[in-house]
């Protein structure tokens, strides 16, 4: 399966022939396979280094001659870095612009937590104008940046090195709509990113003993599918949201706004509650703190068993 990074590469190099006004700029990554790129336009591809904050800068200028910016490097250098400049060069110039990142939640587990990064959402969102991808596989990706990348809009793309591999049908992918993967009666789960495929597994081996889970999967936080996360949740009276982002400002947040006035409701979280200090794979870290099949599937029984 082609990676996100690879459909990246691919995506722009396609739209870059189409669109005279697309630049790329990198924070010294992915030089290889966005050679063709640079081979081709290579007035419209600049690296600039570590310099996070000085490429949101430059690309803030882009953006005001009328150009269409892309930038891409490592998501804590990207988001938590530069977001002054993000705030100020973009929020409050009302400016568009689409960040692409890499190394989200653990996809850099083995260089510790200076390279992790689950914040990064809660701080886009902030911004009136912002908008927030999470694709979970290549095929998401290109439907979701192709259709977006010239609104005009603060655009995060958040890239993850561990696609979900879960076959959907392309035509379900389109910003502000959740996908209904499974349908059931018991409970909600509601799941973003590379977490699709534990949760996948966990649903399909329950149905298997008599429980029922409905399987909501976003690709999008901004904007968010509130009413498809009502019709589900009023039916099964209970959510759980898995998410490879902080418990602070991601998707819990976001449904928990959707679903306000509804009475009776039972919730729960899996998410990174704080820094993970420890080292390991990626599957080991997520595992450390219950975001693998076994930690999705205690609560869940869990929660059904409460009621």
């Amino acid at each position: 399966m082609k990676s996100l990074r690879q459909e990246f590469a691919d995506t722009v190099l396609d739209l870059g022939t189409e669109h005279e006004d697309l630049v790329v700029f990198v924070g010294d990554i992915s030089h290889g396979i966005l050679q063709p790129f640079a081979k081709q336009f290579p007035d419209r591809y600049y690296n600039i280094g570590i310099c996070e904050p000085t490429i949101v800068n430059m690309a803030a200028g882009l953006s005001m001659a009328g150009l269409i910016p892309v930038v891409h490097t490592i998501a804590p250098f990207l988001i938590e870095r530069s977001f002054e400049q993000i705030k100020l060069d973009f929020g409050y110039q009302k400016l568009g612009v689409n960040l692409v990142s890499v190394g989200g939640a653990f996809d850099y587990s083995k260089l510790g937590c200076s390279h992790h990064c689950y914040s990064d959402v809660a701080l886009v969102s902030q911004l009136e104008r912002s908008q927030i991808f999470l694709p979970g596989t290549a095929s998401e990706f290109r439907e979701l940046f192709c259709s977006t990348f010239e609104n005009g809009m603060i655009n995060y793309y958040r890239l993850t090195e561990n696609p979900h591999n879960v076959p959907l049908k392309p035509e379900t992918i389109t910003s502000g709509s959740a996908v209904r993967v499974i349908s059931g009666d018991d409970l909600t789960l509601a799941v973003v990113g590379p977490q699709l495929g534990n949760a996948f597994d966990v649903v399909s081996g329950l149905s298997q003993e008599g429980v029922s889970v409905e399987l909501l999967y976003f690709t999008s936080l901004k904007p968010f599918d509130s009413e498809e996360l009502r019709n589900s949740v009023e039916r099964t009276g209970a959510l759980l949201t898995v998410e490879e982002l902080s418990t602070r400002s991601g998707l819990f947040d976001r449904c928990l706004r959707s679903l306000a006035g509804i009475d009776g409701l039972m919730f729960g979280q899996l998410a990174i509650p704080d820094f993970v200090h420890t080292y390991g794979t990626y599957q080991e870290l997520c595992a450390s703190i219950g975001l693998d099949a076994d930690g999705i599937r205690r609560k869940v029984l869990e929660m059904i068993e409460a009621r």
